[in-house]
């Protein structure tokens, strides 16, 4: 997409409720923050086909949050921080990480995964529902509003 204003032009030609349309947004915006790249628009699909949100919504609530891309590094960071301090027992903050010795071969692990992975998930998960609502919410007001007005 040019730019957010392109973007927001072609979400308010969607011919759909006010209600499928923030569901579809919502989706995006909170798969927006998984680590999960290469599959965010899938999962955007899927799950807008599985909560009855509309497709398209969702897939622009995907692109919509990777504009932010330049501060993709520290969101990551704040997942993967927060996803650490909720599964250690008790509760701490990681120590820094120095993904710079990483080798290629070693982000192939298991135990690679298990290490960053996890608590970077888990970290978009619980980042990712309260942004999702609030773009709902959001979206669903802003929409309801608009076809009001028309």
């Amino acid at each position: 997409m040019k730019s957010w204003s392109d973007a927001i032009r072609k979400i308010f030609t969607i011919e759909d409720s006010p209600e499928s349309i923030a569901r579809g947004i919502g989706i995006g915006i909170f798969l927006g923050f998984t680590p999960l790249y290469g599959l965010k628009t899938l999962l955007a699909l899927f799950l807008a086909v599985l909560l009855r949100g509309n497709k398209v919504a969702g897939v622009i609530g995907v692109n919509l949050h990777d504009v932010v891309l330049p501060l993709m590094p520290v969101v990551l960071g704040m997942e993967y921080e927060l996803g650490f301090w909720l599964l250690s027992q008790p509760h701490h903050l990681p120590a820094s990480l120095d993904l710079i010795h990483l080798r290629p071969h070693e982000w192939l692990r298991w135990t690679t995964f298990f290490n960053l992975g996890m608590p970077m998930l888990l970290g978009s998960l619980v980042m990712g529902i309260p942004f999702g609502c609030l773009a709902y919410f959001l979206t669903r007001t802003v929409f309801a509003r608009a076809r009001r007005t028309r």
